[in-house]
């Protein structure tokens, strides 16, 4: 068993009296009060995550966008100085490497954001296509990542930079002083659909600028946020989780991220998913909301009227908002339609569900 991994603030978290658990190879805060407290005090004020886990990969030179065009679904060239974009690197199977963020700094330098899971498996996949001799740097091991998300993010956040905070839209970034420390990367992006900014810090400065963030945060009613929470905010958004949602065997059209498939350009198997779509998908994930009382959970079996198996629960919990069963799994194509009815199995139950249209709650992401 390899040892995990602690983010720079580790010690922090265990002294705030945090939950922390083994997750993708670090020692995390999954909560610090509980998993419905702090999810409501997300949705409704503002919270700090401490995603430090993240992995980030620098990619500089003349050959950088070549790069991440042939490896990534999405069109990079579309990005101007400053922008991000989310997309997904695809392999050679049909399915899902990652999904990542692609900050562009200027036509030669970007930084690709990824799952922590999946940091050194991204890491050989991108040297492996980099053919053509970009600059690669893996600099994961010395960034911190703070997110403070919630409709009172700016609030809590303003008195730090001189950034007009509202004047940010959402997936852009700025490189400015934060807290008092120079080149912060400041972003206004999240995983949680309540607004807010992601903060990329050096660990040396990662105390420094946590403590200046509570201190800030206060009186607006800052808390520290753990996994639990964070896990129930993106399902409410219906956001995928990788390793739930996607994966290897899971193609990008599939999980519903055609939106970020563009055919304009070639990428790894792009032949593959052109014919997909061209002959139409067998299965998609889709969102559900329980029309009975139960919460679902990854691998329930979802099956129709006649109790025959149509599908799989991916993710799958009570959501905090609405206060019902909420879930995402595949189907067959003929039960992805809203409205659809379908039934879980919930232990020795079926309980009837009906195929919603995501996000469950309908909420400015910016």
């Amino acid at each position: 068993m390899d040892e995990l991994k602690k983010v720079a603030l580790n010690e922090v978290h265990t002294a705030l009296g945090a939950k922390m658990v083994p997750f993708a190879g670090y020692n995390m805060p999954v909560r610090y009060t509980s998993d419905l407290e702090e999810h409501h005090t997300v949705r409704q004020n503002v919270g700090i995550f401490d995603v430090s886990h993240m992995g980030e990969f620098m990619v500089r030179g003349p050959q950088a966008l070549d790069l991440i065009q042939r490896v990534t679904t999405n069109d990079a060239a579309k990005l101007t100085d400053g922008k991000v974009q989310y997309s997904c690197f695809p392999n050679e199977q049909g399915g899902i490497v990652d999904d990542l963020l692609v900050y562009q700094f200027h036509a030669e330098e970007y930084m690709l954001v990824v799952n922590a899971s999946n940091i050194q498996k991204d890491w050989d996949w991108l040297n492996q296509y980099n053919t053509n001799g970009a600059e690669l740097v893996n600099i994961s091991d010395s960034v911190s990542l703070f997110a403070v998300q919630g409709p009172n993010a700016i609030a809590a956040l303003q008195s730090l930079t001189s950034v007009n905070l509202s004047g940010m839209v959402y997936y852009t970034f700025t490189v400015v002083e934060f807290a008092g420390v120079p080149d912060v990367i400041l972003s206004a992006t999240g995983y949680t659909g309540a607004g807010g900014f992601e903060i990329y810090v050096p660990n040396a400065h990662a105390r420094e600028v946590w403590d200046k963030i509570m201190a800030a945060g206060t009186p607006f009613g800052i808390k520290p946020i753990g996994l639990g929470a964070r896990d129930t905010l993106r399902l409410e958004m219906g956001y995928c989780l990788y390793g739930n949602d996607i994966n290897d065997s899971t193609s990008p059209l599939e999980g519903g991220l055609g939106w970020i498939t563009k055919f304009s350009k070639e990428f790894t198997n792009a032949p593959y998913l052109r014919e997909q779509k061209e002959k139409g998908l067998a299965r998609k994930l889709v969102g559900f909301e329980m029309q009975e009382q139960g919460i679902p959970r990854a691998h329930y079996e979802i099956v129709n009227q006649a109790d025959e198996k149509i599908g799989e629960v991916t993710s799958g919990t009570q959501s905090p908002t609405l206060g019902r069963g909420i879930g995402m799994g595949y189907v067959t194509t003929e039960y992805s339609n809203p409205e659809q009815e379908i039934y879980i199995k919930i232990r020795n139950k079926t309980l009837k569900a009906k195929v919603v249209k995501l996000p469950f709650v309908k909420q400015a992401s910016s």
